[in-house]
């Protein structure tokens, strides 16, 4: 039998992070999480931050846990994306990273514009309009603390920010790299026209690294404090998305009767990562920048192995999250079953929301914020628990309708199923409503996509796996999957014409 192969993989997110002990046997993958911790942005004035040091230090505690649990011989790191630090020239954070949620973008997407033009910026990028994308992030650093950007010695993404505390290497690795709106995807360069329109400097930007190389080996010191042998730190797809990409399983849920050339082509499926935020989109081969992209704005984001991701971005169970959070801070506290169960008991489409008003961006009471959203839309707003959070999965369900039809339009073909993946994959009722409201099946899993395709392309760096397709072999042979069918409902399409009115009252159709 084959000696295992051991590697940590550490994925960071919005709202957690967890380190998990990936182990191949030559033909399988099992996954084991190891340690896991809370995330989340903290407020400090005005202002919204990432408390980056803190979360070094879990992340450590992990890797030194898992160095018990395992042999390891490698560590590979993602974390989300928008995101970003500056560093002077010792290598020293200038400020506490800002979060994407910050109000400090607020506006200055009108502002951009009077210096490139939307269509300008969306032919060079291919990145969708999101008010905290990077580059109005940095923007508004360049109109309020000039100061400041002009100090900065080195502009780093949150998880190369990681990867340089982990192994001393300044990079930004490709995958994060084509978030920023600021690199060109045709030139495989930083946009030099982007970053002088607004006054970035372009000395700060870092080379840019291909996924699944070896970045580094682990500092001394750290090895030395966590009592573990130097080990390379491997460039993943350090962007989460691209990492959880690599993981879907696109064996799984083909149609009956489909030719055998199918079986791992991505061609006629759509991805869900589902999460904080949801990603919906597909594969693509080559950077993908069009007229129906730009109008409905849709985002080209490299992926892992040469794939190139179209998707959008919708603000999904950010919202359900923050209600739960609400509620316990009130003394009710639910498990996210009980509030299920409650839901499947509500009535079917009594209101819905638009789940990207910018009205649920930022922390607050979400109950009452969706109370005022159907108020203000003319609904009786929902009541109850189990209303609220039925209104919130059919709403999302809804959104993920709207969102399919216009993907199919970027890409000028037509998609018969969705591969759902992370931790939204285990919500049934939202998969059951997903199906019934776009029409195809969704094939659910695996849940830990984002840590089994940073594995994947750690395995890939060492010549254990050649190829994103037997990566996705592998992904099939050890991962269960769950299909949901689709099932006609009449008032479905009532439903769907009521929140295409909504989002016609908001100027989004």
């Amino acid at each position: 039998m084959k000696k295992t192969v051991d590697c940590a993989a550490v994925d960071l997110g919005a709202s957690g992070g967890k380190i998990v002990l990936g182990r191949f046997d030559g033909s399988r993958i099992t996954l084991d999480e190891i340690y896991r911790f809370p995330n989340g942005p903290m407020q400090a004035g005005r202002h919204i931050y990432w408390d980056v040091r803190r979360l070094f230090e879990e992340v450590k505690k992990g890797l030194g846990i898992a160095s018990i649990e395992g042999r390891l011989v490698s560590v590979g790191l993602d974390a989300w994306g928008n995101d970003f630090c500056l560093l002077d020239s010792n290598g020293a954070l200038l400020e506490n990273p800002h979060s994407y949620r910050d109000p400090r973008t607020d506006g200055v997407m009108r502002k951009a514009f009077e210096r490139m033009s939307r269509e300008d910026i969306y032919d060079r990028t291919g990145v969708q309009f999101m008010q905290h994308n990077t580059l109005f992030q940095v923007y508004s650093m360049v109109l309020d603390y000039p100061a400041l950007v002009g100090s900065a010695a080195t502009y780093l993404m949150m998880g190369d920010l990681f990867n340089y505390w982990l192994c001393g290497v300044k990079a930004c690795e490709f995958t994060n790299a084509t978030t920023t709106q600021f690199y060109d995807p045709n030139k495989r360069d930083w946009c030099l026209p982007i970053l002088e329109a607004f006054d970035i400097p372009a000395r700060i930007m870092p080379p840019i690294i291909q996924p699944a190389t070896k970045l580094g080996m682990l500092l001394p010191a750290l090895c030395k404090q966590l009592d573990i042998p130097a080990l390379p730190v491997i460039a993943v797809g350090t962007h989460d998305t691209a990492s959880a990409a690599v993981a879907v399983p696109y064996s799984r849920g083909v149609p009956s009767g489909a030719p055998a050339d199918r079986l791992l082509s991505p061609d006629n499926a759509a991805f869900l990562s589902s999460g904080t935020w949801s990603l919906l989109g597909a594969e693509v081969n080559k950077p993908l920048i069009n007229s129906a992209g730009l109008k409905h704005n849709f985002t080209c984001y490299g992926g892992v192995g040469g794939a190139w991701l179209v998707w959008k971005n919708i603000q999904a169970l950010w919202i359900l999250q923050e209600c739960m959070r609400n509620w316990e801070e009130a003394g009710q506290r639910n498990s996210l079953d009980s509030l299920i169960r409650l839901a499947e008991q509500a009535q079917p489409f009594a209101a819905l929301i638009d789940v990207d008003d910018r009205l649920f961006l930022t922390p607050g009471d979400f109950p009452a914020r969706i109370t005022e959203y159907c108020r203000r839309t003319g609904q009786q707003p929902p009541e109850g628990k189990g209303a609220m959070v039925r209104c919130i999965l059919e709403s999302l369900a809804l959104k993920y309708r709207y969102t399919f039809e216009r993907l199919q339009d970027v890409l000028g073909r037509r998609l018969d199923r969705i591969h759902v993946i992370g931790g939204g994959s285990l919500n049934t009722l939202l998969n059951r409503f997903t199906a019934g409201a776009v029409g195809v099946p969704v094939v659910a899993g695996p849940v830990e996509a984002t840590a089994l395709g940073n594995f994947l392309a750690q395995l890939m760096a060492l010549g254990e796996i050649e190829s994103l397709s037997q990566a996705r072999e592998i992904v099939g042979r050890s991962f269960e999957t769950t299909v949901y069918e689709p099932v006609d409902e009449e008032s479905l399409d009532d439903a769907f014409g009521t929140f295409i009115s909504l989002l016609d009252k908001a100027g989004q159709v």
